[in-house]
C-alpha cells in the first residue's frame, strides 16, 4: 500500500517548529513495509487542507494527518476530514471522561468546556487513545481509503503511532514484516554502498535500506512473509553475509547506539570507564550516562576545558607547555590522568579545536586528538574535521572515543596508533 502524510500547522510552514511527526510516521510505516511517496505540509486553513486531501486521495491508499486535533478555533483537521469523507462527528462520552480525568489528575487545573470538542470523532471510527495528552486520534475507512488522524505534539504523536497506528495498519495485512538493523561505524555512505551494491541489487525480499547519520550508518534488513519465523529464515543468510562483508565496522545488530554497546561490553566484562574531555564539553560522559545501567561501569568524567582544569586532574604542566593544549601528548596525558584519578580500567582523553574560531596557535580548526588508556598502553586517533561545524566536530570526537573503547574492550584491532605507556 501507498501512504501520504499530511502535516497540518502554520507553524510548520513558518519554520517555527520542525516536522518531527512526519519523520516518526514515515519510520513506523517503513517498518510495516508501507511506502510513503509524499509528505505534504499545509497551514491551518480549511480550503488548502481540502485541496491537499483531493490530491492525496488520488495517489494514496492510506492518508495520515498530523496536527489540528486540539480544542482551539484553528484546529480544523478533524472537522475538515470528516466533512470531506462524509463522516458525521459524534460525541464519545468515554473520551470526554478521559479528558476530564487528565485535567483532574495530570494538569490539576480546571477544564474549559472547549476541550470537550476533542471528544467529537467520526462515526464508526477506531479511536486511538492519547496517553500523553487530551486529543485522541482515530482511523476509519472511506471510499476505499484508510484515513488516520494523529495529534501534532511529537510526544503525543509518537506514542499514538506505537499504540494505535501500528496495530491498526498491521491488521490490514495477512503478511508479517520483520526487520533487523545493523549499525556501522567508520564507513561512509558511499563506502558502504560500494561494498554492498552487488548484494543490494540482487535482493528483492528481503530488502536492504541504508540510512546515514552523523559519523555512522544503519542498514535495515526487512523481510515480508506469512509468519515471523519465515521472515527470520529468509533474513538469516543475508544477515550473515552482511556482517561478514562489513567486518568489525559493524558494531551491533538491533542495538541503539555505540554508547549502548560500550556499556554492555563493560558490564559484561566487569570493567570500568572514565573520561577527561575538553572540546567535547562532557558529551562523551552524557552519552554514556544516557544508557540505563551505566552506573555499573562508568566511574566519572571531568570536563577539563581549561589548562588549569587539566592540571588539576593531573596532566603535567610541562606536557601542555611543550606540546600545546591541542596535541597528541596532551590527549594521552589526559587519558592517563583520568585513568589514575578514577581508578578505571579504561579512560579516554579528548582535546581539540571545535571552532569555528582558532585559538591563536598554528593548530588548524577541526583538529582533534582522542586517546584511550588501559593502564599499560595508550591508543591514539588523530582527527582532521575542518569541514565540519562545531556541533559535528564534538559528536564525531565523542563517537571516535566510543568506537575506540568498544574495540579495545572486546579485543578487536583498536584501529589506532599505540602512543606509549
Amino acid at each position: 500500500m501507498k501512504a501520504e502524510i499530511i502535516s497540518v500547522g502554520t507553524e510548520l510552514l513558518l519554520g517555527n517548529v520542525a516536522n518531527i511527526d512526519a519523520k516518526d510516521v514515515s519510520e513506523a510505516l517503513s517498518e510495516l513495509g508501507i511506502d510513503v511517496f509524499f509528505h505534504t505540509v499545509v497551514g491551518d486553513n480549511e480550503g488548502r487542507l481540502r485541496s491537499a486531501l483531493e490530491i492525496a486521495e488520488k495517489r494514496a491508499d492510506i492518508i495520515i494527518t498530523t496536527g489540528g486535533l486540539g480544542p482551539t478555533y484553528d484546529d480544523l483537521t478533524k472537522q475538515t476530514l470528516a466533512d470531506y469523507f462524509g463522516r458525521r462527528l459524534i460525541f464519545h462520552e468515554e473520551v470526554a471522561e478521559s479528558i476530564r480525568e487528565f485535567f483532574r489528575n495530570i494538569r490539576r487545573a480546571e477544564m474549559t468546556e472547549n476541550n470537550l470538542a476533542q471528544a467529537m470523532l467520526p462515526e464508526g471510527c477506531t479511536i486511538f487513545h492519547n496517553s500523553c495528552g487530551t486529543a485522541p486520534g482515530c482511523g476509519f475507512r472511506s471510499r476505499g481509503k484508510h484515513v488516520l488522524m494523529l495529534p501534532g505534539p511529537p510526544r503525543e504523536c509518537d506514542a499514538m503511532i506505537k499504540s494505535g497506528v501500528v496495530p491498526y495498519l498491521t491488521a490490514l495485512s495477512d503478511s508479517v514484516i520483520r526487520s533487523h538493523t545493523i549499525r556501522v561505524y567508520g564507513l561512509g555512505e558511499s563506502a558502504v554502498e560500494q561494498r554492498l551494491r552487488p548484494l543490494m541489487l540482487e535482493m528483492r525480499n528481503p530488502t536492504l535500506a541504508p540510512y546515514a547519520a552523523t559519523a555512522e550508518m544503519s542498514l535495515r534488513l526487512t523481510a515480508k512473509a506469512h509468519s515471523a519465523e519465515e521472515c527470520e529464515r529468509m533474513m538469516e543468510p543475508y544477515l550473515e553475509r552482511l556482517l561478514d562483508m562489513l567486518g568489525d565496522r559493524a558494531y551491533g545488530t538491533d542495538v541503539g547506539s555505540l554508547e549502548e554497546v560500550c556499556v554492555r561490553a563493560l558490564t559484561a566484562s566487569g570493567r570500568t570507564f572514565a573520561c577527561a574531555e575538553s572540546c567535547t564539553g562532557g558529551l562523551l560522559a552524557k552519552r554514556i550516562t544516557d544508557i540505563s545501567g551505566a552506573s555499573a561501569a562508568f566511574l566519572g568524567g571531568s570536563v577539563t576545558y581549561t589548562v588549569a582544569a587539566k592540571r588539576l586532574l593531573g596532566v603535567p604542566a610541562d606536557t601542555i607547555e611543550r606540546y600545546g593544549v591541542v596535541s597528541a601528548e596532551t590527549a594521552a596525558a589526559m587519558a592517563k590522568a583520568a585513568h589514575d584519578f578514577y581508578g578505571a580500567d579504561y579512560a579516554a582523553g579528548i582535546t581539540g579545536l571545535a571552532g569555528p574560531e582558532g585559538d591563536g596557535s598554528d593548530v588548524p580548526v577541526g583538529t582533534v586528538y582522542v586517546a584511550l588508556a588501559d593502564g599499560k598502553r595508550v591508543f591514539l586517533r588523530r582527527l582532521s574535521l575542518a569541514k565540519f561545524d562545531r556541533e559535528r566536530v564534538r559528536i564525531v570526537a565523542a563517537s571516535e572515543a566510543l568506537d575506540l573503547l568498544r574495540r579495545v574492550c572486546i579485543g578487536l584491532d583498536p584501529a589506532a596508533e599505540e602512543f606509549g605507556a
